[in-house]
């Protein structure tokens, strides 16, 4: 499809024959052929655009396509009797035609009405504007032309027709022709990008849907530290028919965005995958997974879907830790000044706090926000004080004076593990602050019966870690450099240094994709969804939102106090 746009936008910018042009001049006015010539071009362009949705098995794309090849088959003979490029136009169409059952992805149902819009309105504006530039220059027609000669010509002009009107002067005529073709250029592939774009997806879950997955969770969210992130408000789920396993996606940008490994029995994995790749197939969606674990990977590779190894993820064995050592010596130090600040951290699970303690900690959590953006979709909850979450594990530091500098929040990873969500504190506090949160979960994990923590995920750790070794070839050096200044935008070398820090076992990660071509989409819709991107909007105060929606938690009131006194310092986000 790219390639007869290219071949149409060629053939309109390529000079037509002197003999063809001679004959053609008898029967069209020169006006006219300019403007099939352009018209020629806007269809070879739109083609081109065609191509992503055609790719999706997009119905209305089809539709679109086939009409504009024949379109095609017109003008080409209206730009200069040229009958090769007709009948190239003409074999697309007939082709199209032939494979049609390929095309049958759902299209976003108010996509057809924005469309209908946009047609309208750019139309209508084109069309008022030449009514309007006639009227101004009403006194260099020729003859006496009435309003409806004047609304023939403002309509023609829209599609690239010469009207019946006639000036003294070349210039205004020009002007005419050139705002109403411009609009109904404009109202045209408006409305077709509007209506190309993929059907979005409202994540809505009945309480069934929430208790099954908990369900699932409760037996065997073990076997992925993203697992709990699936409960997210704005993921939805997909069920494999027998309902022993669900994938948890969001769509961004027309990308089915799946995160972390199928939840459920692993044997009924490729039922769940099968049903999710069909919705995406159905909607004309591309299917993407991040930060899947290895399991997950061979599974979606099962499936069809290429796999590219994305990062690796820090996991504590909170069993080995210990601060002693000198691969130690920074954390240890970071702790102790700390805690000669005055510093002091305490653990305890969600439900355990007062609702009056859990307002303070989420009062406190945004504080301490850097900014209104919630970032993180695959690695985060973004919610802080719903009752539903009752075993997460909030790590609360407060200085000398009693005043609360810190949260951490770590979501349940089974029976035996956490993981980290939440990660926030006043940057105005002394140095060594997050060491020593972090230090305080790991040494509090085995009385919790807690023997493996997940911290932070590190994009392209091997390349960082790789790059240091000795030998190291040119290509791996680039991939070095390339993330070093990407690490001026996002925390990408630094978290990895963080979390190398507390010697962690790291596990691989890895991102799930049809295609190599459309990768550039993917990253597009993974960081918008991961809030790396501007959206023009900010998401709304989850946290206050879950917590004033939930009600108390227990009546029991906590060690962990903070009273009120928060020094309004934005802090930061990462996971």
């Amino acid at each position: 499809m790219q390639i007869a746009g290219a071949f149409n936008i060629l053939s309109a910018v390529v000079p037509p024959r002197h003999g063809r042009m001679t004959a053609l001049l008898e029967f069209v006015p020169a006006a006219d052929i300019l403007s099939a010539r352009a018209a020629t071009a806007a269809v070879g362009a739109l083609l081109i655009y065609l191509g992503a949705g055609l790719r999706r098995g997009k119905h209305q794309a089809w539709q679109l396509a086939v009409a504009l090849a024949g379109t095609g088959v017109v003008l080409h003979v209206l730009k200069g009797l040229d009958v090769d490029a007709a009948a190239v136009s003409a074999g697309l169409m007939v082709l199209l035609i032939l494979v049609r059952g390929r095309f049958h992805a759902v299209a976003d149902p108010r996509g057809r009405w924005r469309a209908l819009a946009a047609l309208t309105g750019f139309a209508a504006t084109g069309f008022a504007l030449g009514l309007i530039e006639i009227a101004v220059h009403s006194h260099r027609l020729v003859g006496a032309p009435g309003i409806t000669l004047w609304v023939r010509e403002s309509a023609l002009g829209l599609l690239g027709v010469t009207g019946p009107l006639r000036f003294d002067h070349p210039l205004p005529g020009e002007a005419v022709t050139v705002t109403t073709g411009t609009f109904g250029l404009l109202s045209v592939v408006t409305a077709a990008v509007l209506l190309l774009q993929s059907a979005g997806h409202q994540a809505l879950r009945s309480d069934a849907d929430e208790r099954r997955l908990r369900g699932l969770l409760d037996q065997y969210g073990g076997n992925d530290s993203l697992g709990y992130f699936a409960l997210r408000a704005d993921k939805a789920l997909i069920w494999a028919p027998s309902g022993k396993a669900v994938i948890a996606y969001r769509v961004v940008h027309g990308v089915s965005l799946a995160a972390g490994d199928p939840i459920g029995v692993e044997a009924a994995w490729p039922d769940a995958i099968g049903a999710w790749l069909v919705d995406c197939a159905a909607h004309g969606w591309t299917p993407a997974v991040l930060g899947c674990g290895r399991a997950g990977a061979t599974a979606y590779r099962r499936s069809g879907l290429d796999v590219i190894e994305l990062g690796d993820e820090a996991v504590v064995d909170t069993t080995a830790f210990t601060r002693h050592g000198r691969p130690m010596r920074a954390v240890r130090q970071a702790v102790n000044r700390a805690g000669r600040a005055g510093y002091t951290c305490t653990t305890v699970r969600q439900r355990d706090l007062a609702l009056d303690d859990l307002a303070a900690v989420v009062h406190a959590a945004d504080a301490f926000r850097n900014g209104r953006v919630e970032r993180g979709f695959s690695m985060a909850l973004s919610r802080l004080g719903d009752r539903r979450d009752g075993d997460c594990l909030l790590v609360l530091a407060h200085d000398r004076h009693r005043r609360m500098r810190g949260v951490l929040q770590f979501v349940p990873w089974g029976d035996d593990g956490l993981s980290l969500d939440l990660m926030r504190g006043d940057r105005g506090a002394t140095n060594g602050l997050t060491d020593l949160m972090i230090v305080t979960a790991i040494e509090a994990a085995p009385s919790l019966g807690v023997r493996r923590l997940s911290l932070n995920f590190a994009v392209m750790r091997s390349v960082f870690a790789r790059a240091e070794e000795l030998g190291a070839g040119p290509v791996l050096r680039l991939w070095h450099r390339l993330l070093m200044i990407g690490s001026k935008l996002w925390q990408i070398e630094s978290l990895y240094r963080a979390n190398a820090r507390y010697q962690p076992s790291w596990q691989p990660r890895y991102l799930c994709f049809p295609t190599a071509r459309d990768l550039p989409r993917i990253a597009f819709a993974a960081l918008t969804a991961e809030a790396f991107l501007p959206t023009g909007r900010e998401r709304p105060d989850a946290h206050m939102r879950a917590l004033t929606a939930t009600g108390p938690v227990s009546a029991r009131r906590s060690a962990a106090h903070a009273d009120g006194t928060l020094p309004m310092v934005r802090g930061t986000v990462s996971r």
